[in-house]
């Protein structure tokens, strides 16, 4: 497994940064810019991807960062469905939301595999040793 010492070495946070880089001027657009909640909604969501990854880097335990790498995974889905609901409503292009969904479903899909990885380390970080 790839070894990380800082979290924005993981490309799975590079790439939810970059996702929330791309949804922020479409939620400045009219008339989505006016849809507080919706606006408010995909944003959080979006960058709950990028917090998680980064909050379960931080604690230090495999254990602990599968866990905020799954609440991660969930904002992924959560945000493919906002941007659904944005083309539904006319509040982006039909390009613009399978450009963010395809995205969200790329990180989605690292995310997994990266769970899967620290689930199967027998390295389990400092506050998690393996057991004898």
């Amino acid at each position: 497994m790839a070894k990380f010492k800082r979290f924005e070495d993981i490309i799975m946070w590079q790439l939810a940064r970059e996702l929330c880089k791309k949804l922020h001027p479409l939620t400045k657009r009219e008339p989505w810019r006016n849809d507080f909640r919706f606006k408010s909604q995909a944003e959080s969501s979006s960058g709950s991807v990028m917090d998680n990854i980064a909050e379960g880097f931080e604690r230090g335990g495999n254990k602990e960062f599968a866990n905020f790498l799954r609440i991660a995974r969930g904002s992924c889905g959560e945000l493919k469905s906002q941007v659904i609901r944005a083309l539904d409503k006319e509040y982006i292009t039909r390009e613009e939301c399978k450009e963010l969904y395809n995205l969200a479903g790329r990180i989605s899909m690292g995310l997994k595999s990266l769970i899967d990885e620290l689930n199967n380390s027998d390295k389990k970080g400092p506050n998690y040793p393996k057991k004898k």
